[in-house]
Protein backbone atom coordinates (compact mmCIF):
# COMPACT_ATOMS: atom_id res chain seq x y z
CA UNK A 1 0.00 0.00 0.00
CA UNK A 2 1.23 3.59 -0.64
CA UNK A 3 1.91 5.77 2.19
CA UNK A 4 1.49 9.75 2.63
CA UNK A 5 2.87 12.04 4.99
CA UNK A 6 1.46 15.55 5.49
CA UNK A 7 3.92 18.29 7.47
CA UNK A 8 2.65 21.17 8.62
CA UNK A 9 4.50 23.87 10.06
CA UNK A 10 2.99 25.60 13.36
CA UNK A 11 2.99 28.75 14.77
CA UNK A 12 0.85 30.55 17.03
CA UNK A 13 -1.73 28.94 14.96
CA UNK A 14 -4.49 27.92 17.70
CA UNK A 15 -7.02 29.61 15.43
CA UNK A 16 -6.95 27.52 12.56
CA UNK A 17 -5.66 24.30 13.97
CA UNK A 18 -9.35 22.56 14.66
CA UNK A 19 -10.44 23.55 10.87
CA UNK A 20 -7.64 22.46 9.24
CA UNK A 21 -7.91 19.14 11.06
CA UNK A 22 -11.28 18.60 9.84
CA UNK A 23 -10.75 19.93 6.34
CA UNK A 24 -7.37 17.89 5.95
CA UNK A 25 -8.84 14.21 7.68
CA UNK A 26 -12.05 14.54 5.26
CA UNK A 27 -9.77 14.38 2.66
CA UNK A 28 -7.53 11.81 3.27
CA UNK A 29 -10.45 9.37 4.75
CA UNK A 30 -11.37 9.19 1.02
CA UNK A 31 -8.03 8.58 0.03
CA UNK A 32 -8.05 4.64 -1.30
CA UNK A 33 -5.53 2.45 -1.08
CA UNK A 34 -3.16 4.75 0.64
CA UNK A 35 -2.41 5.00 4.08
CA UNK A 36 -1.78 8.13 5.79
CA UNK A 37 -0.10 10.93 8.43
CA UNK A 38 0.04 13.86 9.43
CA UNK A 39 2.99 15.30 10.87
CA UNK A 40 2.55 18.76 13.12
CA UNK A 41 6.17 20.74 13.72
CA UNK A 42 5.39 23.15 16.39
CA UNK A 43 8.27 25.80 16.28
CA UNK A 44 8.06 27.44 19.44
CA UNK A 45 4.45 28.76 19.75
CA UNK A 46 3.50 30.70 22.60
CA UNK A 47 -0.09 30.38 22.38
CA UNK A 48 -2.14 26.94 22.89
CA UNK A 49 -1.16 25.43 19.19
CA UNK A 50 0.32 22.48 21.04
CA UNK A 51 -2.48 22.02 23.83
CA UNK A 52 -4.86 21.52 20.60
CA UNK A 53 -2.73 19.42 18.64
CA UNK A 54 -2.18 17.05 21.69
CA UNK A 55 -5.95 16.83 21.73
CA UNK A 56 -6.42 15.91 18.07
CA UNK A 57 -3.75 13.45 18.30
CA UNK A 58 -5.14 11.56 21.41
CA UNK A 59 -8.53 11.38 19.08
CA UNK A 60 -6.50 10.06 15.77
CA UNK A 61 -3.64 7.87 15.76
CA UNK A 62 -2.60 9.27 12.11
CA UNK A 63 -1.38 12.48 14.18
CA UNK A 64 1.56 12.80 15.33
CA UNK A 65 4.04 16.22 16.65
CA UNK A 66 7.24 17.53 17.05
CA UNK A 67 7.86 20.70 19.18
CA UNK A 68 10.95 22.35 18.25
CA UNK A 69 12.91 23.77 21.62
CA UNK A 70 12.68 27.39 20.29
CA UNK A 71 11.40 29.40 17.42
CA UNK A 72 14.23 27.87 14.66
CA UNK A 73 12.59 29.40 11.61
CA UNK A 74 10.14 28.04 8.79
CA UNK A 75 12.90 26.69 6.83
CA UNK A 76 14.14 24.81 9.86
CA UNK A 77 10.50 23.23 10.93
CA UNK A 78 10.38 22.18 7.24
CA UNK A 79 13.42 20.27 7.32
CA UNK A 80 12.26 18.64 10.98
CA UNK A 81 9.52 17.53 9.15
CA UNK A 82 11.33 15.93 6.08
CA UNK A 83 13.69 14.23 8.65
CA UNK A 84 11.15 12.70 10.18
CA UNK A 85 8.75 11.34 7.91
CA UNK A 86 8.83 7.77 6.55
CA UNK A 87 6.57 7.85 3.06
CA UNK A 88 6.36 7.33 -0.49
CA UNK A 89 4.77 10.76 -0.83
CA UNK A 90 5.30 13.82 0.96
CA UNK A 91 2.83 17.06 1.37
CA UNK A 92 4.06 20.24 2.58
CA UNK A 93 1.09 22.34 3.75
CA UNK A 94 0.43 25.31 6.07
CA UNK A 95 -2.43 25.39 8.87
CA UNK A 96 -3.73 28.35 7.88
CA UNK A 97 -5.78 27.10 4.89
CA UNK A 98 -4.78 28.92 2.72
CA UNK A 99 -3.57 26.30 0.75
CA UNK A 100 -6.83 24.29 0.19
CA UNK A 101 -6.06 20.71 1.39
CA UNK A 102 -8.94 19.50 -1.24
CA UNK A 103 -6.08 19.58 -4.04
CA UNK A 104 -4.41 17.14 -2.28
CA UNK A 105 -5.67 14.03 -4.41
CA UNK A 106 -4.97 15.83 -7.77
CA UNK A 107 -0.99 16.44 -6.65
CA UNK A 108 -1.28 12.65 -6.02
CA UNK A 109 -2.72 11.58 -8.89
CA UNK A 110 0.01 13.81 -10.80
CA UNK A 111 2.13 12.22 -8.49
CA UNK A 112 1.37 8.49 -9.78
CA UNK A 113 1.81 10.03 -13.61
CA UNK A 114 5.53 10.01 -12.73
CA UNK A 115 6.27 13.53 -11.58
CA UNK A 116 8.50 13.76 -8.18
CA UNK A 117 7.23 17.60 -7.17
CA UNK A 118 3.60 18.66 -7.84
CA UNK A 119 4.27 22.45 -6.76
CA UNK A 120 1.16 24.50 -6.18
CA UNK A 121 1.19 27.87 -8.28
CA UNK A 122 -1.00 30.50 -7.43
CA UNK A 123 -2.92 32.43 -9.94
CA UNK A 124 -4.90 34.50 -7.29
CA UNK A 125 -3.25 35.22 -4.22
CA UNK A 126 -6.75 36.66 -2.17
CA UNK A 127 -6.45 38.66 1.37
CA UNK A 128 -3.14 40.03 0.72
CA UNK A 129 -2.32 43.44 0.75
CA UNK A 130 -1.49 44.75 -2.71
CA UNK A 131 2.13 46.02 -1.70
CA UNK A 132 2.56 42.28 -0.87
CA UNK A 133 1.06 40.84 -4.15
CA UNK A 134 3.62 43.05 -5.70
CA UNK A 135 6.89 42.43 -3.64
CA UNK A 136 6.50 39.09 -4.31
CA UNK A 137 6.01 38.98 -8.07
CA UNK A 138 8.65 41.51 -8.36
CA UNK A 139 10.86 38.92 -5.86
CA UNK A 140 9.92 35.55 -8.12
CA UNK A 141 10.50 37.50 -11.64
CA UNK A 142 14.05 38.82 -10.68
CA UNK A 143 15.31 35.30 -8.70
CA UNK A 144 14.11 34.10 -12.09
CA UNK A 145 16.50 36.31 -14.45
CA UNK A 146 19.59 36.11 -11.99
CA UNK A 147 19.52 32.67 -9.99
CA UNK A 148 21.43 30.00 -11.01
CA UNK A 149 18.29 27.80 -10.25
CA UNK A 150 14.97 28.35 -12.09
CA UNK A 151 12.51 29.11 -9.55
CA UNK A 152 8.84 28.92 -10.77
CA UNK A 153 7.19 31.93 -10.06
CA UNK A 154 4.47 32.05 -7.78
CA UNK A 155 4.92 29.63 -5.71
CA UNK A 156 4.94 28.64 -1.90
CA UNK A 157 6.14 25.43 0.34
CA UNK A 158 2.44 23.98 -0.53
CA UNK A 159 3.76 21.01 -2.96
CA UNK A 160 4.17 17.29 -2.92
CA UNK A 161 7.06 15.26 -3.01
CA UNK A 162 8.76 11.76 -3.55
CA UNK A 163 10.36 9.91 -1.59
CA UNK A 164 13.26 10.20 -3.99
CA UNK A 165 13.08 13.82 -3.94
CA UNK A 166 12.89 13.61 0.23
CA UNK A 167 16.22 11.88 0.00
CA UNK A 168 18.19 14.54 -2.23
CA UNK A 169 17.05 17.38 0.84
CA UNK A 170 18.12 15.64 3.73
CA UNK A 171 21.48 15.20 1.84
CA UNK A 172 21.67 19.15 1.60
CA UNK A 173 23.26 20.23 5.15
CA UNK A 174 23.66 23.97 4.30
CA UNK A 175 22.48 26.07 7.38
CA UNK A 176 20.89 28.97 5.81
CA UNK A 177 18.41 27.21 4.03
CA UNK A 178 15.98 28.84 1.53
CA UNK A 179 13.48 25.52 0.59
CA UNK A 180 12.07 27.21 -2.04
CA UNK A 181 15.16 26.85 -4.04
CA UNK A 182 16.54 23.77 -2.55
CA UNK A 183 13.33 22.39 -4.13
CA UNK A 184 13.91 23.42 -7.86
CA UNK A 185 17.91 22.53 -6.78
CA UNK A 186 17.17 18.80 -6.63
CA UNK A 187 15.71 18.35 -10.07
CA UNK A 188 13.57 15.45 -11.15
CA UNK A 189 10.31 15.81 -12.94
CA UNK A 190 8.41 18.49 -11.46
CA UNK A 191 4.82 19.67 -12.84
CA UNK A 192 2.99 23.01 -11.55
CA UNK A 193 -0.88 22.96 -9.76
CA UNK A 194 -2.29 25.87 -10.67
CA UNK A 195 -4.94 27.39 -8.23
CA UNK A 196 -6.26 30.40 -6.38
CA UNK A 197 -5.10 30.84 -2.99
CA UNK A 198 -7.27 31.97 -0.50
CA UNK A 199 -7.25 33.97 2.60
CA UNK A 200 -6.55 33.55 6.31
CA UNK A 201 -9.12 31.14 7.56
CA UNK A 202 -8.61 33.17 10.88
CA UNK A 203 -5.87 34.82 12.87
CA UNK A 204 -2.74 37.31 11.39
CA UNK A 205 -0.01 36.28 9.26
CA UNK A 206 3.62 35.44 10.97
CA UNK A 207 5.66 37.04 8.25
CA UNK A 208 6.14 40.62 8.13
CA UNK A 209 7.68 43.22 5.71
CA UNK A 210 10.77 43.21 7.93
CA UNK A 211 10.75 39.33 7.74
CA UNK A 212 10.13 38.89 4.21
CA UNK A 213 13.02 41.33 3.26
CA UNK A 214 15.16 39.11 5.25
CA UNK A 215 13.72 36.12 3.75
CA UNK A 216 14.49 37.33 0.22
CA UNK A 217 17.85 38.18 1.04
CA UNK A 218 18.87 34.50 1.90
CA UNK A 219 17.15 33.37 -1.21
CA UNK A 220 19.49 36.17 -3.15
CA UNK A 221 22.52 35.31 -1.61
CA UNK A 222 22.15 31.37 -1.32
CA UNK A 223 21.12 31.16 -4.95
CA UNK A 224 22.83 33.86 -7.14
CA UNK A 225 26.05 35.65 -6.64
CA UNK A 226 24.78 39.08 -8.76
CA UNK A 227 25.04 41.49 -5.83
CA UNK A 228 28.53 40.64 -6.05
CA UNK A 229 29.45 41.22 -9.45
CA UNK A 230 27.36 44.03 -9.76
CA UNK A 231 29.76 45.50 -7.10
CA UNK A 232 32.87 44.66 -9.85
CA UNK A 233 31.14 45.91 -12.54
CA UNK A 234 30.05 49.48 -10.65
CA UNK A 235 33.40 49.59 -9.34
CA UNK A 236 35.45 49.58 -12.89
CA UNK A 237 32.80 51.79 -14.59
CA UNK A 238 33.41 54.84 -11.54
CA UNK A 239 37.29 53.93 -12.10
CA UNK A 240 36.81 54.26 -15.34
CA UNK A 241 34.55 57.47 -15.19
CA UNK A 242 37.03 58.90 -12.87
CA UNK A 243 39.98 58.69 -14.88
CA UNK A 244 38.34 60.30 -18.00
CA UNK A 245 37.13 62.85 -15.97
CA UNK A 246 40.94 63.55 -14.08
CA UNK A 247 42.20 63.62 -17.42
CA UNK A 248 39.49 66.01 -18.25
CA UNK A 249 40.52 68.56 -15.72
CA UNK A 250 44.30 68.17 -16.13
CA UNK A 251 44.29 69.23 -19.94
CA UNK A 252 41.60 71.49 -19.37
CA UNK A 253 44.04 73.67 -16.56
CA UNK A 254 47.34 73.00 -18.70
CA UNK A 255 45.52 74.12 -21.91
CA UNK A 256 43.63 77.01 -20.20
CA UNK A 257 44.83 77.89 -17.47
CA UNK A 258 41.44 76.76 -15.65
CA UNK A 259 41.47 76.16 -11.98
CA UNK A 260 40.39 72.52 -10.07
CA UNK A 261 36.28 72.72 -9.71
CA UNK A 262 35.57 73.83 -6.33
CA UNK A 263 34.05 72.24 -2.89
CA UNK A 264 30.53 71.70 -4.31
CA UNK A 265 31.34 68.80 -6.91
CA UNK A 266 34.35 67.52 -5.07
CA UNK A 267 32.35 66.91 -2.05
CA UNK A 268 29.55 65.26 -4.38
CA UNK A 269 31.61 63.12 -6.27
CA UNK A 270 32.99 61.90 -2.56
CA UNK A 271 29.76 61.07 -1.03
CA UNK A 272 28.92 59.87 -4.01
CA UNK A 273 31.83 57.17 -4.42
CA UNK A 274 31.54 56.69 -0.58
CA UNK A 275 27.91 55.48 -0.63
CA UNK A 276 28.19 53.07 -3.21
CA UNK A 277 31.77 51.34 -1.17
CA UNK A 278 29.99 51.41 1.72
CA UNK A 279 26.65 49.52 0.08
CA UNK A 280 28.53 46.97 -1.45
CA UNK A 281 30.39 46.69 1.59
CA UNK A 282 27.60 45.76 3.32
CA UNK A 283 26.81 43.44 0.27
CA UNK A 284 30.31 41.37 1.39
CA UNK A 285 29.19 41.49 4.71
CA UNK A 286 26.14 39.61 4.00
CA UNK A 287 27.69 36.72 2.22
CA UNK A 288 30.49 36.68 4.61
CA UNK A 289 27.79 36.39 7.64
CA UNK A 290 26.34 33.50 5.71
CA UNK A 291 30.08 31.88 5.42
CA UNK A 292 30.48 32.30 8.83
CA UNK A 293 27.12 30.34 9.79
CA UNK A 294 28.19 27.56 7.78
CA UNK A 295 31.31 27.15 9.41
CA UNK A 296 29.93 26.75 12.57
CA UNK A 297 28.29 23.59 11.57
CA UNK A 298 25.89 24.59 14.31
CA UNK A 299 22.39 22.08 14.31
CA UNK A 300 19.37 23.58 11.95
CA UNK A 301 16.74 22.61 14.75
CA UNK A 302 16.59 21.25 18.65
CA UNK A 303 13.64 18.77 19.59
CA UNK A 304 11.83 19.77 22.84
CA UNK A 305 9.70 16.28 22.41
CA UNK A 306 8.06 14.00 19.61
CA UNK A 307 4.63 12.78 20.57
CA UNK A 308 2.77 9.91 18.58
CA UNK A 309 -0.69 9.29 19.36
CA UNK A 310 -0.03 9.93 22.87
CA UNK A 311 3.71 8.32 23.41
CA UNK A 312 6.51 10.68 24.19
CA UNK A 313 9.83 10.72 22.96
Amino acid sequence: MESLAIIVPVYNEESVLQEFYQRTSAVLNDLDGMSSTILFIDDGSSDNSVDIIRDLIRKDDRLSLIRLSRNFGKEAALTAGLDHVDADAVIIIDADLQDPPELIPRMIQLWREGYDTVYGQRTERYGESFVKKTTASLFYRFMAGVGRVAIPRDTGDFRLISRRAVNALRSLSESNRFMKGLFSWIGYPQVALRYSRDPRHAGDSKFNYWKLWNFALDGITSFTTLPLKMASYLGMLLAFGSFIYGAYVIIKTIVWGDPVPGYPSLMTVVLFIGGIQLMFLGVLGEYLGRMFDETKRRPLYLIQEHINNGAEK
